[in-house]
């Protein structure tokens, strides 16, 4: 397959969109083909922090790698800002943090910035301003004239994202961006990005910390062995289920057992051995209508917890649902799955 190579008009509005997207790694020989992405259609809007999710092999790196230009795809289509995805027109709207980067050791944090201002033909002038900013806002600043080889892996880690940051990005991909990053860094890490998204910037980012991803991500998608298998708002996914779990003490030795029984309900213990139960309630008058049975019994309430899941939860439930209704597939099947008459045979020899 050909990429496009015309500018194209640039659409600030539209930072990414690929349809129906596809990924054929060959085999030696044209043998053991493997398929990394399937049918994949997705736009992320300007101002969007976006988080694409999914176990380890499931096309993550793959994906990222197509819309950077890095490896072509054999199927469908991708563009940045409205242009062909490899297109250098684009390039220098573009921040990237891939993840294991590396930098020489023997540079300092401000030579390292400087090198790689120099290689983006940015001003000097420009490149020494933007370090000093981007490495106090990183905590770097009191370690920018420190040699690398004293870093830890959390500084090398931040120290790679103020580089991702050195071109002032539209569009910013980062590929586990608080991997061994500390959690004061994290919560560093979480505020820059929620201020560059408030700026109108636009964040595609890949993580296995699903709590992070969480507390700062508009949107998700998840990916299971190339497909997308769900893609909608992190609200969304992890809304109240009209269940409550409820927590209670009871000062006078009342078994909440015996008095969940008498009332055909049953006693949930938790990991810690404390007495709570399940109740499903359509309405607050509902759940506060056994709140006060409750108390009128002598409990005393510890908590009241939506059923809501966590991101985490949501994410191994759909992925283990989707593993178990592969187990049951024929070998035929899954063949036919991952290996579709419709991809031809890329040149790439290996999956990234």
């Amino acid at each position: 397959m050909h990429l496009e190579t015309k500018p194209g008009a640039f659409d600030p509005a539209r930072p990414v969109v690929i349809t129906a997207l596809g990924k054929t790694y060959a085999g030696a020989f044209g043998r053991g083909r493997v398929t990394a992405l399937t049918n994949l259609s997705l736009s992320v809007e300007r101002g969007e922090i976006f988080g694409l999710l999914g176990p380890n092999g499931a096309g993550k790196t793959t994906l990222l790698k197509t819309l950077l230009g890095v490896i072509h795809p054999t199927a469908g289509s991708a563009r940045i800002f409205g242009r062909p995805v490899g297109n250098p027109s684009c390039r220098d709207r573009i921040g990237f943090l891939p993840e294991n980067h590396r930098f020489p050791d023997f540079l300092t944090a401000t030579q390292t910035m400087r090198t790689y201002g120099r290689l983006a033909d940015i001003d000097a002038s420009i490149v020494d301003r933007r370090t000093e900013r981007l490495l106090e806002k990183l905590g770097l600043g009191e370690w920018k004239s420190t040699r690398l080889k004293n870093y830890s892996k959390g500084m090398m880690q931040r120290l790679g994202l103020a580089q991702s940051l050195l071109n002032d990005p539209a569009l910013l991909f980062l590929d586990e961006p608080t991997d061994g990053v500390d959690p004061v860094g994290r919560r560093q890490i979480r505020d820059l990005l929620i201020e560059l998204q408030k700026e109108g910037k636009t964040i595609f980012l890949n993580s296995h910390l699903l709590s992070e991803v969480e507390l700062i991500c508009t949107r998700v998608g998840i990916l299971h062995k190339g497909r997308m298998v769900h893609l909608g708002s992190v609200q969304d996914l992890t809304a109240a289920t009209g269940s409550y779990r409820i927590r209670v003490e009871s000062p006078d030795g009342t078994s909440l057992a015996e008095w969940l029984e008498m009332r055909s309900m049953e006693v949930e213990p938790d990991n810690r051995g404390e007495e709570v139960f399940t109740l499903k309630s359509s309405s607050l008058e509902g759940l506060n209508a056994w709140i006060d049975r409750l108390r009128g019994s002598g409990f005393l309430i510890r908590s009241v917890d939506p059923g809501g899941s966590t991101l985490e939860e949501r994410f191994i439930d759909i992925i283990e649902r989707l593993n178990a209704s592969d187990s049951k597939k024929t070998p035929t099947e899954i063949k036919r799955r991952s290996d579709p008459h419709s991809m031809q045979p890329a040149e790439d020899r290996r999956p990234a």
